[in-house]
């Protein structure tokens, strides 16, 4: 892939997570200020590539699956440091976190009503053998559950997610699981990215959110990590 392809491939994701609707040649050639024409012909690369697609009613295009992981795994290390300690998101976890120090369930049921006040998604951790939810309401209130049998899927998810995690333990730091790589509700459209930390009730306990693919990916998974750290620090 040619960086003007890894440019404009990162555009759609980003243009997409923003207005929930395909992305044209034209919104994209006003941004690179090149022809249309010319971008049409890296859209149709890319395509082929199978890492963007065209919904059946639209001229514009969307990302896939594939198209996700790519961008993520390519994230830098400088969007994706840990200094949101100076974001207004960092500072409402830790303040949020800190204020239940004596407490650790309630500090961790804090991070997570943080995370889905501020990336509107379903926030979600396990506490001992219990998996906490919240924000479900965020989650199907979502353009992309409101078609099809996504709902469905995503609830079978939900439904397993606790005896997965206890099985599985995912060992890295931050986990993304982009639509298909989810264990279950592979048809679901929805993206799991999940941190691990060390707590009071067990060395493999997870902070988390699950929401649609078409995500903030860079500032969700900057949030969910700092979450984590922040509660590992603090119990």
């Amino acid at each position: 892939m040619t960086e003007r392809q890894a440019q404009i491939l990162a555009a759609i994701i980003e243009q997409y997570a923003e207005i929930a609707s395909p992305v044209g040649s034209v919104t994209l050639a006003k941004l690179f200020g090149v022809s249309s024409a010319t971008i049409r012909s890296e859209m149709a690369k890319l395509e082929e590539a199978g890492l963007i697609k065209a919904p059946h009613t639209s001229a514009g295009r969307i990302p896939t699956d594939k198209g996700y992981r790519m961008y993520v795994n390519t994230l830098t290390a400088a969007e994706m440091a840990d200094t949101p300690k100076l974001t207004r998101g960092a500072r409402a976890i830790d303040a949020r976190v800190s204020s239940h120090t004596s407490r650790a369930d309630r500090a961790i049921r804090g991070a997570v009503d943080s995370l889905v006040e501020l990336t509107h998604n379903l926030g979600l951790a396990t506490i001992g053998d219990e998996l906490y939810l919240n924000g479900i309401g965020n989650l199907f209130s979502q353009p992309e559950f409101l078609i099809g049998d996504h709902a469905q899927q995503v609830a079978r998810l939900l439904d397993n997610l606790e005896p997965w995690l206890r099985e599985a333990a995912p060992n890295e730091p931050l986990n993304v699981y982009i639509g298909a790589e989810n264990p279950v509700g592979k048809t679901s459209g929805s993206t799991l990215i999940i941190s691990k930390f060390r707590s009071p009730f067990s060395d493999q306990s997870y902070i988390g959110v699950l929401g649609p693919t078409r995500q903030d990916y860079a500032r969700t998974m900057r949030l969910v990590s700092h979450a984590g750290t922040k509660l590992e620090e603090m119990l």
